[in-house]
């Protein structure tokens, strides 16, 4: 990890180029540690619900646990009113103290979007202007936002958004190159994220379908983007973060890595940490091709100790 600033965000140093991107049900505090300990030079929650925050719901409070080493660590929100979110960081801030705020402007799940809260807020402009004066009135903490190129092809407003976040104090924008009704099919457009790095002053990172160490080099050439988010492939090989594509990281390291992200999982979790890990393992295993029958040995099992014998049994034949 680099000890060099590579470029700021508000006066937060971002020390590195690649940061991964929050995920809901997969970056949780196990993975995001794995992640910066990679090389991941941003740590970001998954979303907040500020409706959970103001009703105090257990459940976001996992969301939002963090190690030190975590930071700089970005606390985002999600909702769908400016005062809402207002009301939601007053109370967590003096507690988690982050180095930044996130708005989530991007999540296009159908629960999310019909309470019109996420990517549906690209469809009320003005309410995005509203939250971004507030929170950056009520704040010295940098404001940023996660967006996509808008809600359909119909309405592509990307640039009207980034610029009305960057007009009301916003301090960067990530933007996902895709619009809300694309969710994650067919292919990301990078053109755009071009379009809003020459249209505005406050850093842009770019993101979507960034799978490759080559990948990281031709988004940033294509756009100009201060630094990229990495999700979805991330998933698979979070040693992108140290720039190393999935072919490149010998088996033995693969290995390692499973154990350490497998105790992690448990000590956070407890016992159930084994059932949560599946999705991880199964991407991690991926390229191997391994039987079904072992495969679904593995991700069906709820014993610790078989989990962690048969990885061995395994990758010492690989």
């Amino acid at each position: 990890m680099t000890e060099e600033t590579i470029f700021k965000i508000g006066d937060t140093s971002i020390k590195g180029d690649l940061i991964l991107a929050p995920m809901d049900g997969v970056t949780d505090m196990p993975f995001r540690g794995l992640c910066r300990q990679l090389g991941s030079a941003l740590s970001v929650t998954e979303f907040i619900n500020t409706l959970d925050v103001l009703t105090d719901h257990p459940r976001y409070k996992k969301r939002l646990a963090f190690e030190p080493f975590h930071r700089p660590l970005s606390l985002q929100f999600l909702g769908d009113e400016a005062e809402q979110i207002l009301a939601a960081a007053e109370i967590l801030i003096p507690e988690v103290q982050p180095d930044l705020i996130d708005i989530n402007l991007g999540c296009q799940s159908k629960n999310v979007v019909a309470r019109g809260a996420g990517a549906a807020l690209l469809r009320e402009p003005n309410k995005i202007a509203e939250i971004f004066n507030l929170m950056t009135r009520e704040f010295e903490l940098p404001i940023t936002a996660k967006i996509r190129l808008g809600w359909d092809d119909d309405n592509l407003n990307y640039l009207e958004v980034a610029r009305i976040i960057e007009a009301n104090g916003g301090a960067m924008v990530a933007v996902h190159g895709r619009t809300r009704q694309q969710a994650y099919r067919g292919s990301a457009n990078w053109e755009p994220i071009r379009e809003i790095k020459q249209a505005i002053k406050i850093p842009v990172i770019g993101n979507g379908d960034v799978k490759t160490v080559a990948d990281i080099d031709r988004i940033k050439n294509e756009t100009g983007c201060d630094a990229v988010m990495i999700g979805r492939a991330a998933v698979g090989n979070p040693w992108i973060f140290s720039r190393m594509d999935r072919d490149d990281v010998p088996p033995p390291v693969v290995l390692r890595t499973i154990n350490h992200h497998l105790a992690a999982m448990l000590a956070f979790y407890g016992e159930r940490g084994v059932i949560t890990f599946r999705k991880y393992l199964k991407a991690y295993l991926k390229p191997y091709h391994l039987p079904d029958d072992t495969l679904l040995s593995l991700l069906k099992s709820k014993d610790i100790d078989f989990v962690v014998q048969l990885l061995e049994k395994i990758f010492s034949t690989i």
